[in-house]
């Protein structure tokens, strides 16, 4: 069983031109719960000004139906932001430290360093509250300013993340940049270094080695892979970043490959079809234009 995070809501919206509502955000949230996805990346605590496309996730939040089978997941990246989730009632807060100081001061105004600090302080702050904590390393695989990021560097601050005892750590390709190669060596090293914490992968599929890199980082021991109906998305902070892997096509790799992900695909291509409505115009999703294999019944 692979298990899916659908990120869509947040990730996949945030550097989107298109400002979406409040309803049309909930009514996303809730065809991702119909299509079977049981953690969901409903919206970021952080400054509106900054991210206008996450302004209202406190009103967002109190806006979803509750279910003991479905985990909210809120982005927080201080302390300001984690008050504001758990008074919002989010389930999970995720963190995020950046593998680059040039990168880190652009994201989030801190050292490489001080961001794993203060993602380490934002789990142990979410756990505490009685509520889920993970954290995620963005730029693993390269960053837009310092280029090759070293392995070793990652898998350090894996292991200093560690000690705050989140739910799993994520590696990040934020740019797009990973090969396959490169996935398989980090994601076992990582394994490696924080057993039994679970390594969660997120790729954006800017030239196209998303699929790829999905795969090879379940074959290396990762158990849960990021996804984005669709395949929206993009960072605001890196340049050309665009698109993550689409959950349709993660969905229908993995099944068609006899890994179970959980996921309905027919109410996941139908969810990226109203989507594309919301956004006015075509996602990335290829299994959303190309169709189920075999087609099913009603199509």
């Amino acid at each position: 069983m692979i298990e899916i995070v659908e990120v869509a809501p947040r990730d996949g919206l945030q550097n989107e031109k298109v400002l979406v509502s409040l309803e049309d955000k909930a009514e996303l949230i809730a065809r991702s719960i119909d299509f079977g996805a049981r953690r969901i990346e409903v919206g970021s605590f952080v400054n509106p000004k900054k991210v206008p496309q996450m302004a209202g996730t406190d009103e967002l939040v109190a806006m979803l139906p509750r279910r003991a089978d479905v985990t909210y997941i809120g982005l927080v990246m201080n302390q300001r932001g984690l008050d504001r989730a758990l008074a919002a009632g989010i389930d999970e807060a995720g963190a995020v430290c950046v593998a680059t100081d040039t990168f880190a001061m652009r994201n989030q105004g801190q050292t490489s360093a001080d961001s794993v600090a203060i993602a380490a302080d934002i789990v142990r702050g979410a756990i505490a509250a009685g509520k889920g904590g993970q954290a995620t390393i963005a730029a693993a695989f390269g960053c837009p300013f310092e280029g090759e990021v070293p392995q070793d560097r990652v898998v350090a601050m894996a292991r200093k993340l560690a000690e705050a005892g989140p739910r799993e750590i994520a590696l990040a390709d934020t740019i797009g940049v990973a090969s396959p190669g490169q996935v398989d060596a980090l994601v076992r090293a990582v394994a490696e270094a924080i057993g039994p914490i679970p390594v969660r992968v997120h790729f954006h599929n800017t030239r196209g080695s998303g699929l790829a890199n999905a795969w090879i980082a379940v074959a290396a021991g990762a158990s849960v892979v990021d996804s984005s109906l669709g395949g929206l998305g993009g960072c605001p902070f890196a340049p050309k970043a665009t698109g993550n892997v689409p959950t349709e096509d993660v969905v229908y790799m993995f099944e068609r490959s006899g890994l179970a992900t959980g996921l309905d695909l027919d109410r996941v291509i139908a969810a990226s079809q109203w989507l594309e409505g919301v956004m006015g115009g075509p996602l990335r999703g290829m299994v959303s234009i190309a169709g189920n294999f075999p087609a099913s019944a009603q199509n």
